[in-house]
């Protein structure tokens, strides 16, 4: 069993909602995400989204654009933040990963190497924002045959025939994207997420994360109660580009701390 399957089925048993913070590795500096990791983990990440810094994040807001070009000006590239994985999984054996960016440093590495790497690393679940279903189906088998989780994106937009094409080729978790926009967008409707969540189901059993927007503990809250997986990036990652690198491992932690508090206070 997947550390992903075994991660949500613990957390279903205990009817609590997952806590899945994203961060980008190298940002500020590569030394500094391993240990940045295992302190999420400290204040009750679940799952740990790890995104690849890219030159043209198309799907990512300011926050994270910056904190991209932060870490690629830093030396970081898709190799160092398999290592950074394989680094953590040196201590942390039992928290999954999931590598979340662009197919473009994939197909540079190759699709064939970029998976067997990333089983060596033992990385759990990858997540290519621009990769859709239609045209997924080579580097989709080569993951399900490296037992690595391919998670997709459902919007607001996505349509009940689409929707059932995306489930009948996921697996590990479905990240529905919350607000039409980027990440860090705002106004975001937990009753529309509600909605949105219920209509999913009837289509797979997979857990169902809801990211873009969650930016303090009262909206975890709230849309911990409608999902199985609160995913909180933008408001990490502003604390990156904000507060003294020195205080990073305090201050990013206590934020998640908050958000698992009042998502456990339910």
């Amino acid at each position: 069993m997947s550390r992903l399957t075994t991660c949500f089925d613990n957390l279903r048993a205990q009817q609590r909602t997952a806590l899945i913070p994203f961060i980008t590795a190298g940002d500020p500096t590569p030394t500094l995400t391993v240990p940045l990791m295992h302190a999420l983990v400290e204040a009750g990440a679940d799952v740990i989204e790890l995104g690849v810094p890219f030159s043209d994040p198309m799907a990512d807001g300011p926050v994270i654009q910056r904190a991209s070009e932060r870490a690629l000006a830093a030396g970081t590239r898709l190799r160092n933040v398999l290592d950074m994985v394989k680094t953590f999984r040196e201590q942390d054996k039992t928290t999954p990963v999931v590598l979340m960016g662009y197919l473009n440093p994939i197909e540079v590495m190759g699709y064939k190497p970029f998976v067997e790497a990333a089983k060596a690393a033992f990385v759990d679940g990858v997540l290519t924002v621009d990769l859709p279903p239609e045209e997924v189906a080579e580097f989709g088998e080569l993951l399900r045959s490296h037992d690595i989780a391919q998670i997709f994106l459902l919007a607001p937009t996505t349509t009940a025939e689409r929707i059932k094409r995306i489930c009948t080729q996921a697996s590990g978790y479905l990240y529905y994207v919350s607000l039409k926009g980027v990440t860090g967008s705002a106004n975001l409707d937990v009753t529309a997420v509600a909605d949105k969540v219920a209509e999913i189901r009837r289509y797979s059993d997979l857990p169902i994360g809801v990211g873009f927007g969650i930016k303090d503990a009262e909206t975890a809250a709230q849309v911990a109660k409608v999902s199985d997986a609160v995913i909180v990036g933008s408001a990490l990652v502003r604390q990156v580009e904000t507060e003294p690198q020195n205080k990073l491992l305090e201050t990013i932690p206590a934020f998640l701390r908050e958000l698992r508090q009042a998502m456990d206070a339910l």
